[in-house]
């Protein structure tokens, strides 16, 4: 998925520090494209912050990391004002989440009030401390990383957060190969520092609206929409995906088609987004949920009918 060459000059970079996950990379960068929040699930130890940081390097994006723990405040994200004798008046100092691309490692080993500290960054764009709206810089995003629920000291994130990470994606382990050809590597100095810039911050601009104008028909749209709605009425799901969900999925599937050189839509590039963007805005019911084989985005796609494009 890089026939278009921006796109293919990104990700030839990050391979340099990330070995053998390229579906995971082709996704975390789709996401990117498409205005979105990425949230890495996953056990420590399998590459999650050296995927933040390749990024940050090849878009020469300002980069700013919090590794979350319970007495992290929710000012230490969003700033706090200052008195400042000199000039007799209270002065904004800039948290950390005001930065290009903000690295949420381990968010959910923080508070439930520091954790929701970042909604209104990721939602609205902008932080409000002491009643005053500060704005984030443009463009913004942030990719968390979380352990697995029930690792020692982390909960749960609250389902109005989770919704508002475009996609939730899972490094795994890699293959034996892949873990050589890392460690060679990594014997040879740094990996990342080999990553060069591809892009500025204008230039992922310029990228994301290219994406932006992609084309979307009306079928592909409805069976998008048909696709979440099945979610909703789902016999095994207690609650079905958002409207937020339906717009995920197409901002995705539109760059996943500039991605590809085409400047529209099909239906391959929503089957293939779909699994990621709506798992986690999914709550299953108890049956579903003691039952390791059910698998509701496979399940849907199954059920639901694609159009036939010409």
């Amino acid at each position: 998925m890089e026939g278009n060459q921006p796109v293919g000059a990104i990700l030839s970079e990050v391979r340099k520090a990330v070995v053998g996950k390229d579906t995971v990379l082709t996704k975390v960068l789709l996401a990117i494209l498409a205005r979105g929040h990425i949230l890495l699930e996953d056990i420590p130890g399998v590459g999650k912050t050296t995927l933040a940081l390749a990024f940050s390097r090849a878009l020469g994006l300002d980069y700013n990391r919090v590794q979350f723990t319970p007495d992290v405040m929710p000012s230490d994200i969003t700033g706090f004002t200052l008195y400042n004798k000199q000039t007799g008046r209270m002065e904004y100092q800039p948290g950390a989440v005001l930065c290009n691309l903000f690295l949420a490692d381990e968010l959910n080993r923080a508070t439930s009030r520091t954790q929701s500290a970042l909604l209104e960054a990721m939602e609205e764009g902008q932080v409000t401390v002491d009643g005053i709206s500060h704005p984030v810089p443009q463009p913004f995003l942030v990719i968390a990383t979380q352990n697995p629920a029930g690792a020692s000291g982390t909960q749960l994130l609250p389902d109005s957060q989770m919704d508002r990470f475009m996609v939730r994606l899972s490094l795994g382990y890699p293959s034996p190969r892949d873990e050589m050809e890392m460690v060679r590597r990594k014997q040879k100095g740094n990996p990342l520092d080999q990553v060069r810039q591809v892009l500025d911050p204008a230039g992922l601009d310029a990228l994301r609206a290219q994406a932006d104008a992609v084309y979307l028909s009306d079928e592909v749209l409805d069976y998008a929409v048909r696709l979440v709605g099945a979610t909703r009425t789902h016999p095994m799901i207690v609650q079905g995906g958002s409207p937020r969900a339906t717009l995920a999925l197409t901002a995705m599937a539109k760059a996943a088609a500039l991605a590809q050189g085409r400047d529209y839509v099909n239906p391959e590039d929503i089957s293939f987004l779909f699994s990621d963007v709506i798992r986690h805005r999914l709550l299953l019911s108890p049956r579903a949920e003691a039952d390791p084989a059910f698998d509701p985005a496979a399940e849907v796609l199954h059920q639901v009918h694609a159009p036939a494009i010409r």
